[in-house]
């Protein structure tokens, strides 16, 4: 299995490791749940270096990201961007952030069990004017989430942090170490980004904890990151969303600018959007107990309607939660859906996303 930088840290810290796409990764440290609660109401700090950086530069980068991703990546420097990539089908094969770092440098951050292909397809498509290189060895990325965030890292930077505007970036330095710094998170908490040298990581992560000591700060595994997520129902892919759905079923279609003069998968984007989708991306509460597992059916009237992609225990709601694709006919908030988990029918009714 491949190693993060922290990987000894997590170690000594006593996480829990698990194989994550062929990554050693803490899943928790203390429990899913404490960590999670933490980063709800103070802050926590993950490792997410598994996750891929993809640089694209040179004349024709700007033109190319466009034609890349469906969503408007046109904007002025020190923007990030949220995107689906997609076939020509429409189909996802990746969700990723475009990070534009000048007028012709572009930083794709993608999901670590996608680099390749990714890499592949972007490469494979590469006008002769863009030049297109895998920088993942040379980052590690940290992610300081919670509403705390910014109290904690206001005292290793130099400047303040509250310039830095929702999904935009700033190369400065943290605690001596120049680094980039985002402000995005995938957790439904405001949060930083830190994409920095692998061999710096040790010493910035143990200076955020102990700046954040006074503010609760937890160290945060996967397991937490996951159920932060699907309370602010943001998408996995993988589990949400994958080669087989495609933005607008999926609940993405604000991503999707149709005025962009083209973009791969817009032909069948578009047919989709004027013959209408079939199926919907939506949430539920279950009514009973019982967690709603990806891949579980969904059924209305005792008939197959759908099916889960993510479920999991709320510990901000206290109530088991999750997202599936339902027909389209049964979309509708307050609809009484049954999840069948292991042959046994488990209502549920169908709510608004986010959760939280």
């Amino acid at each position: 299995m491949k190693k993060t930088a922290l990987n000894q840290l997590h170690h000594d810290l006593g996480a829990k490791m698990i194989d994550f796409g062929g990554w050693e990764m803490p899943v928790q440290y203390t429990g899913i749940i404490e960590e999670h609660l933490a980063v709800r109401n103070n802050c926590g700090l993950f490792d997410v270096s598994h996750m891929g950086e993809i640089e694209i530069t040179g004349p024709g980068s700007t033109a190319y990201v466009n034609q890349l991703v469906t969503n408007q990546i046109d904007v002025e420097v020190g923007r990030v961007i949220y995107s689906p990539l997609c076939y020509e089908d429409g189909g996802i094969i990746d969700d990723l952030l475009v990070y534009r770092i000048d007028s012709n440098h572009y930083l794709l951050v993608v999901n670590a069990s996608n680099k390749e292909k990714d890499f592949e397809w972007i490469s494979k498509n590469a006008p002769d004017d863009v030049k297109i290189k895998d920088l993942s060895d040379q980052y590690g990325l940290l992610a300081l989430q919670g509403p705390k965030s910014e109290e904690v890292l206001s005292s290793l930077v130099d400047f303040d942090l509250s310039e830095i505007k929702p999904f935009r970036l700033v190369q400065e330095e943290v605690n001596g170490k120049e680094m980039i710094i985002s402000r995005t998170g995938y957790t439904g908490e405001d949060g930083f980004e830190l994409y920095l040298s692998p061999e710096d990581a040790d010493e910035t992560w143990n200076s955020i904890m102990e700046s954040g000591e006074e503010f609760g700060i937890m160290p945060a595994g996967l397991g937490c990151r996951n159920t932060l997520r699907l309370e602010a129902a943001l998408c996995l892919y993988g589990n949400d969303i994958n080669e087989d759905t495609n933005p607008l079923e999926a609940g993405l279609s604000w991503t999707v600018k149709f005025d962009k003069e083209d973009f791969y998968g817009k032909k069948a984007l578009v047919e989709t959007r004027d013959a209408g989708v079939e199926r919907e991306l939506v949430g539920f509460i279950l009514k009973d107990r019982g967690i709603a597992r990806h891949g579980y059916d969904i059924e209305v009237d005792d008939k197959k309607a759908g099916f889960v992609t993510s479920g999991s225990f709320s510990p901000t709601l206290d109530e088991n939660i999750g997202m599936g694709y339902l027909q389209k006919e049964f979309v509708e908030v307050g609809k009484e859906i049954s999840i069948m988990i292991r042959s046994r029918e488990v209502k549920a009714k169908v709510v608004e996303l986010p959760f939280i």
